[in-house]
């Protein structure tokens, strides 16, 4: 894998209008009104897709609304940003519907996480689009604070590298095998990552940087999914792996999940470095995903390179 295949698209500039879609499950519009106005308080102009509420059980309505609001956002060349309301569960449904060349002809900002690791990863195969792994817009001011609404606007707005910091006080923390590396920053859901072997969205991860986080796995589903990457061969090659928070990732056996992903990560050869706010835990901070980042174990930080230019 080269670390100048990214395809970086334009940083948001103030006036630019995104668009908020809803490519998995469906969204709170009370959480959504707040992620409209923080992101107008950034001069940005945001605008609901068509089926931005629409509601399906748990998917954000029928399949083919989902990808005509994504085909539709990146067809547009007003659209200067396609921002994801949240995750939940649909988006691989509707990958295999998204038409490509639009993306390559006029490459725009997506961000989002959880299940839109799946988006992510399928932009990253048919266009190499550098996207940004971030909170949705369906905005929680409790579980992202002032500091993770700065690191989303800088992500989507500044063109200077992100530098993500070891907590100790994160429940990853006392993952960590010491070294530094660098290569292309992979990666997002564990559980996404995994739902993708197989598929051709599973991305090359030789002498890449894996990033990976979780909500609510136990600690034996976690083992089960890191060994099935193990045994698929796909951890083989891999630069280093960069361990982000594993949330209400517990249960009554003794066994936590940072001991799992120590067992589990720690022969791998490389450098590892968990504590990073990075998931679904209080104080998430947005990273850029399928560009160059230095993992610095011994140092305790991640740096990448910005997905836009």
């Amino acid at each position: 894998m080269l670390d100048d295949q990214a395809v970086r698209p334009p940083a948001l500039r103030p006036g630019d209008t995104v668009l908020l879609v809803s490519p998995s499950g469906p969204t709170r519009p009370e959480r959504v009104a707040r992620g409209v106005e923080l992101l107008t308080s950034w001069g940005l102009r945001p605008v609901l897709a068509p089926n931005a509420y629409a509601q399906r059980g748990y998917l954000a309505g029928d399949d083919a609304l989902r990808a005509a609001d994504l085909n539709a956002a990146f067809a547009d060349p007003a659209v200067r940003g396609v921002l994801c309301t949240r995750g939940g569960y649909g988006a691989q449904r509707v990958v295999d519907a998204l038409d490509m060349a639009p993306v390559r002809n006029d490459p725009k900002v997506v961000a989002g996480f959880s299940d839109i690791t799946a988006l992510q990863l399928a932009l990253w195969r048919g266009a190499r689009l550098a996207t940004v792994h971030g909170p949705g817009a369906a905005w929680l001011d409790e579980r992202t604070p002032p500091a993770s609404a700065e690191s989303l606007r800088a992500a989507l707005m500044s063109t200077e590298p992100v530098v993500v910091h070891r907590l100790a006080t994160e429940e990853t923390a006392p993952v960590h095998v010491p070294g530094t590396s660098t290569g292309p920053l992979i990666g997002g859901n564990l559980c996404l990552i995994v739902s993708s072997l197989g598929t051709p969205d599973m991305p090359d991860l030789t002498g890449a940087i894996l990033l990976i986080e979780d909500v609510g796995e136990p600690p034996y589903k976690v083992d089960r999914m890191l060994t099935h990457l193990r045994r698929a061969g796909v951890l083989a090659g891999v630069a280093g792996v960069a361990v982000g928070q594993f949330t209400d990732c517990a249960d009554s056996w003794a066994i936590g999940v940072a001991e799992v992903l120590a067992e589990r990560l720690g022969d791998l050869g490389v450098p590892v470095l968990g504590g990073l706010p990075i998931g679904h835990g209080v104080g998430q901070l947005t990273v850029p995903v399928g560009v160059p980042a230095t993992l610095d174990a011994t140092a305790g930080t991640l740096t990448v390179s910005p997905a836009v230019r």
